[in-house]
């Protein structure tokens, strides 16, 4: 039964009574399409920025050789992995997002159920492909529940703070708990659950780094509930709970449950075409359409105007740089429409190295763009925008986006989406041709796999050990 003042029974009983036949086409179909997605974007991540060191701070703390980094292979306590590949996962700003939400759940959620189903696995417990994906399935739709069900200005980084709710949640439902035992173990992960907008105005690594946190704290979280050490109960509607604390006490739970009983959230999942904030995507995109429109050249510009929603304006909407860090500039409108003009599309490579990030024509057309800032009242909307081009001739180009490329109603087809794996697979030196395609199939037909933990062995490079 829901209960508006207390939502959290309502969301582990689904969370525990979930089976894999009850699962719709459409669910299954865009969770294996968003696992590949987040695979490759996790291999694309192994030159995350410092990764070497955040591995070699990892590696400090214990000894365990339950499951591996992905990519270069250092075996790791599970928690220890699942906080690296969180990490890369996100460090390049190429996750999918729910929009809605405002959150990117996988990277938390995958990270930390690869690792848990690697310790599975080696205990002599695996999970398989049915599980596996009914587990997935159910932690995006926690943790965006939390998303979904908040309508405040968003102050906390939810990717970390909500993922690490819906890690918890699929390690919970692999590990067959109760309704009851989900509950107390979501209230394991509260107690340790972090992630704040601050990394993210600055532009440093520590944005990625907290959904590594979170992805760690949910396999302890389940860890301590197996054990019958429980947290608290009324951690999402309480005095003291999420949405009063990281939400500001704006929340409509009723909202988020309407949200649950239309769909699976994992059926709105958005795929970042782009290796930049999802927030600065529409003006992207916005250009894109009028360069192909009315097809002028970038050096005919004189202005560009972006109308956009108040999120997008609060959290991408900060100046241009002269010097600006990777993380920075990615989440810099300016500097991101800019690089879009100079090289035809956004790639990883374009926030990499002094060439980039303090390439003087770069600047010169940032200079040119204006964000402001429309009357949507909405805290959580990502679109519409308007991008609005004026020509040194005087004349002037608009247009609306309404449905930003990579939304579930402007998607990638399955070629652009094989497309950007590929490209991020092959970021990676040592990954081969042979385990990438290996990993495509077997994604494609997960329902049929007896141990998940074994797709780790085409995640990590094999001459792995010779380099580590």
């Amino acid at each position: 039964m829901k209960d508006a003042s207390n939502p959290l029974p309502f969301l582990a009983k689904r969370v525990a009574d979930q089976r894999y036949d009850d699962l719709p086409p459409n669910a299954v179909e865009k969770a294996k399409t968003f696992l590949l997605d987040t695979y490759g974007v996790g291999v694309a991540g192994c030159y995350g920025f410092r990764l070497k060191n955040i591995i070699a701070v990892a590696q400090s703390w214990g000894h365990g050789d339950e499951a591996s980094v992905w990519v270069s292979g250092e075996r790791l306590p599970a928690p220890a992995a699942a906080f690296v590949n969180a990490y890369q996962i996100h460090s390049l700003e190429f996750d999918c997002v729910n929009e809605d939400a405002v959150l990117h759940p996988f990277a938390t959620i995958l990270s930390a159920v690869m690792a848990y189903c690697e310790r599975r696995s080696a205990a002599g417990r695996p999970v398989d492909g049915r599980d596996f994906l009914t587990a997935i399935v159910m932690g995006v739709d926690v943790s965006i529940f939390l998303g979904k069900a908040s309508n405040g200005p968003i102050r906390f980084f939810r990717p970390a703070a909500a993922g690490g709710f819906g890690a918890a949640a699929a390690i919970g439902k692999l590990e067959g708990f109760d309704a009851k035992t989900i509950i107390h173990a979501l209230g394991n992960q509260y107690g340790q659950s972090s992630g704040t907008l601050q990394p993210h105005v600055e532009g440093s690594p520590l944005l990625g780094m907290q959904v590594g946190f979170n992805s760690r704290a949910a396999i302890g979280a389940c860890d301590f509930a197996r054990e019958g050490i429980l947290g608290p109960s009324d951690v999402l509607t309480g005095q003291y709970g999420y949405f009063r604390l990281f939400e500001n006490d704006e929340f409509d739970v009723e909202h988020g449950l309407a949200q649950l009983a239309a769909h699976f959230e994992i059926e709105c999942m958005s795929h970042k075409p782009f290796p930049s904030g999802r927030l600065t995507h529409g003006v992207i995109d916005g250009l894109g359409r009028l360069l192909w429109t009315h097809d002028f050249a970038v050096d005919d510009i004189a202005a560009i105007d972006c109308e956009v929603p108040q999120l997008v304006n609060r959290l991408v909407g900060r100046p241009d740089i002269p010097d600006p860090a990777p993380n920075y500039a990615k989440l810099c409108l300016p500097f991101v429409a800019a690089t879009y003009l100079v090289h035809g599309t956004v790639d990883v490579e374009h926030f990499i190295g002094d060439e980039m990030l303090k390439n003087p024509r770069t600047h010169a057309l940032a200079s040119l763009v204006t964000v402001r800032q429309n009357d949507n009242p909405s805290h959580s909307a990502m679109a519409p925008v308007t991008v609005s081009v004026t020509l040194k001739s005087g004349k002037t180009h608009h247009v609306v986006v309404e449905a930003v490329y990579g939304n579930p109603d402007n998607p990638l087809s399955r070629e652009e989406n094989l497309d950007k794996f590929w490209r991020c697979w092959r970021r990676a030196d040592g990954m081969d041709d042979e385990a990438g395609e290996e990993l495509i199939a077997t994604v494609d037909a997960i329902e049929e796999v007896e141990d998940v933990a074994t797709i780790t062995s085409l995640l990590v490079r094999k001459d792995a050990g010779r380099r580590s």
